[in-house]
């Protein structure tokens, strides 16, 4: 299937959430029907790229490779994402896109990468972390880390230490806001939909963590082990979207029973996570 064109648009969209309280926990299926449709271009040149750079990693094949490079140039051509006019469905979409591109360009293991693909893929980078910067912490949850964990990917893909400095400074502020119990205020607001927003949380978070090991940079210390704390609470709470156990078992040590539900949960993957992560963490 060829990838869609680039989406040059305002990220202006619906919430799923349209019309809920506080809580943000009630879906709007007409409103998440409109989001669907109006995302649907990018999330399908999200897919399609993790899905043939996968694809390319088994076959080596010139022609999917080519397909690959192509599709990334002309959405940079067209500087696709890179609006300023966005809400914060269109900033959120912004880097979810982010982290897929920026994990696939890094798994793309070629020589022939081009640097105007590089150059929009920095702009991205660019642009999510002044969407995301500075919040008070009141506001900073999930979305955050996401966005953090986008800039993470970006800073390893284009060897850039400001965008990789600024993802530590974030999961930091991540990290201290777990309490003793596990568990992040801003996602336990969420009323009854609290546990699975801790496990969406924690994806993020166990990423950045494995990405900064590989740099010599242990954070899963900061604010006493917090990154423990908040795993152990989902592993409780939540028996599903476990892909995020690859990367945290290679990183901290696991017991049994939870290596024993990593094993049969494979293969573990997740296209704004890095894609099949069975295969890069495995040993």
């Amino acid at each position: 299937m060829p990838l869609p064109a680039p989406y040059t648009g305002h990220l202006d969209f619906r919430s799923k959430y349209e019309g809920s309280d506080s809580a943000r926990a009630t879906l709007n299926p007409e409103a998440e029907n409109a989001f669907r449709q109006q995302t649907k271009h990018i999330t399908d040149f999200e897919r399609g790229i993790s899905e043939m750079v996968w694809r390319y990693k088994r076959s080596g094949d010139t022609k999917t490779l080519s397909c690959i490079l192509d599709g990334y140039r002309r959405w940079a051509d067209a500087d696709a994402l890179t609006s300023t006019t966005a809400n914060h469905t269109g900033r959120s979409m912004r880097k979810w896109a982010l982290a897929t591109l920026a994990t696939s360009w890094l798994e793309l293991d070629t020589p022939q990468k081009s640097t105007e693909t590089e150059r929009w893929l920095s702009q991205l980078a660019d642009q999510v972390v002044k969407d995301w910067d500075g919040l008070p912490l009141e506001k900073t949850n999930n979305h955050s880390y996401w966005a953090a964990w986008s800039v993470m990917a970006a800073s390893v893909a284009l060897n850039r230490q400001d965008l990789f400095d600024w993802s530590l400074k974030e999961y930091r502020i991540a990290a201290h806001q777990i309490d003793d119990n596990g568990q992040l205020p801003n996602e336990q607001k969420r009323g009854a939909r609290a546990v699975a927003y801790h496990n969406y949380a924690l994806q993020p978070l166990v990423m950045i963590a494995s990405f900064a090991k590989a740099n010599q940079v242990d954070v899963t210390q900061e604010n006493h082990g917090a990154l423990t704390r908040l795993a152990s609470y989902v592993l409780r709470e939540d028996k599903t979207h476990l892909e995020w156990l690859e990367p945290y078992c290679a990183l901290s040590h696991c017991d049994d029973a939870t290596l024993t539900l990593r094993d049969a949960s494979r293969p573990l993957k997740n296209r704004r996570l890095g894609g099949d992560l069975t295969a890069l963490y495995q040993p």
